[in-house]
């Protein structure tokens, strides 16, 4: 079990728990670890949210890698993606996002991402927590002239805005529409500046919300999280699309003309369809997690399409993109990776390709949705003892109570029994037809784990 990585970097209360002197021996560490194949001077890119704790992480990690002796580039308040791609660009030996990403702003965090620009491995991650504890970190301090500098580097956003210009401005310019609209919420987050010269950039008529961050709005009660607000904004104002971003910017929901929500599942399945009649889907292949919804699968089955599944979390997919060649994948909160553009999910391209979608196939957003018909899903926790969450798969009563509904179902249904990584609890996620019927099926598997394994 790890001690202070979780499934996607550190995250917790800025501050009292994600304190900066644990944050000065992370970036020690993480300098040590990610750097010391290199026979170079390190350099390191940071990038944070709007966050109000931001400056403060940025300031205690900073320290951290100038004391270890590597130096750091500032790129100020910027998308999780941005640094992602900079970091690969530039040729740096690592990147650090701070961010808690759709989190309230009292959480902060910090991800790292290696020298290729995808989010470090759990071994690397291990790694780093062992240089933490071992006292080894205290060996880790530049002396004289072999400390390092930092310089702020705002301006290499306008890198990873010539980056959209370089893909979509010629296809987005023959395509685009005079009464093409977009509502963009950037969740008073990362994306709340960038977003909009993109836009800009490609011409792309915009309307943008929630753009005013003042350290501690971000994903309140707006972005990819919370939906009504673009929703009722994209009704409202007659637009034809609503594209939601997550606070650090790596994921993007969607909104149709009619304020019918198109999640990560359609989102997927929209620019699978988009790729593979240009040829361009490797190895007609998409791969989502356990969680995709039922629809997803069968739209795939329908049109000739593999469908790989991962565990919940979008390093999962990445590693299983990476070992076999695929170029989609993503789940269905939003976390889209187009690994020919960017080997992490990055909410302002999954957009971008939707409205490349749309404007190509002439078709409105509700009738781009409809390639996926989403089953109704329920989800119930079952309290357990700690030490026995993983023992639902031994017990004969719960598998055959499992066994008997799937059957049931005939394929127009699944079971998903999902022990928390964090509680004692055990997840029943049950999805097919009836609402109704589901809800009351999860509720009665739930009461049954939490009876054999209290």
């Amino acid at each position: 079990m790890r001690k202070y990585f979780g499934t996607d970097g550190i995250r917790r209360i800025a501050n009292t728990e994600l304190t900066p002197e644990l944050v000065y021996k992370v970036a020690k560490a993480g300098a040590y670890v990610l750097a010391k194949h290199s026979n170079h001077t390190p350099t390191i890119l940071i990038g944070r949210d709007t966050r109000l704790s931001g400056t403060l992480i940025e300031s205690a990690m900073t320290a951290g890698f100038l004391s270890y002796g590597a130096n750091v580039k500032l790129l100020g308040v910027i998308p999780t993606p941005a640094v992602a791609y900079l970091t690969r660009k530039l040729k740096a030996d690592a990147g650090v996002v701070i961010s808690a990403s759709h989190n309230t702003f009292e959480f902060n965090g910090i991800k790292y991402f290696s020298n290729k620009g995808m989010k470090i491995p759990d071994t690397l991650e291990e790694e780093i927590e062992e240089v933490m504890d071992s006292g080894k970190i205290d060996k880790l301090t530049a002396i004289n002239d072999k400390i390092g500098v930092s310089e702020d580097c705002k301006d290499l956003v306008e890198e990873y805005v010539y980056f959209f210009r370089k893909n979509f401005d010629d296809n987005i310019e023959k395509y685009n529409k005079e009464d093409f609209v977009v509502a963009i919420d950037t969740a008073n987050g990362a994306t709340y500046k960038v977003a909009e010269k993109v836009f800009k950039t490609l011409g792309i008529k915009y309307k943008i919300i929630n753009n005013n961050p003042n350290g501690v709005n971000i994903n309140e009660n707006c972005g990819s999280t919370h939906l009504d607000m673009l929703k009722k904004y994209v009704v409202e104002n007659k637009l034809s699309l609503g594209v939601a971003y997550d606070g650090d910017g790596d994921r993007c929901l969607a909104v149709d003309e009619n304020g019918e929500e198109i999640d990560g599942d359609k989102i997927m399945a929209i620019i699978a369809e988009y790729l593979r009649k240009k040829g361009k889907l490797a190895k007609d292949t998409i791969v989502a997690t356990v969680m995709s919804n039922l629809g997803l699968h069968k739209y795939a089955r329908d049109n000739g399409l593999e469908l790989l599944q991962t565990k919940v979390g979008d390093r999962y997919v990445l590693e299983e993109m990476l070992k076999d060649g695929f170029n989609l994948g993503g789940e269905q909160s939003g976390h889209i990776i187009l690994l020919d553009y960017n080997p992490t999910g990055d909410g302002i391209l999954t957009s971008l390709m939707l409205i490349q979608a749309m404007l190509e196939d002439n078709q409105k957003a509700s009738e781009e949705a409809k390639i996926v018909k989403l089953y109704p899903q329920v989800l119930v926790n079952a309290k357990v003892n700690s030490d026995k969450k993983y023992d639902y798969q031994k017990d004969e009563e719960i598998k055959t109570e499992i066994e008997k509904l799937e059957k049931e179902f005939a394929g127009n249904g699944r079971v998903l029994i999902r022990p928390s990584g964090t509680e004692p609890l055990v997840r029943v996620m049950i999805e097919g037809e009836d609402q109704e019927y589901i809800t009351e099926k999860a509720k009665q598997i739930a009461k049954l784990i939490e009876s054999k394994l209290k």
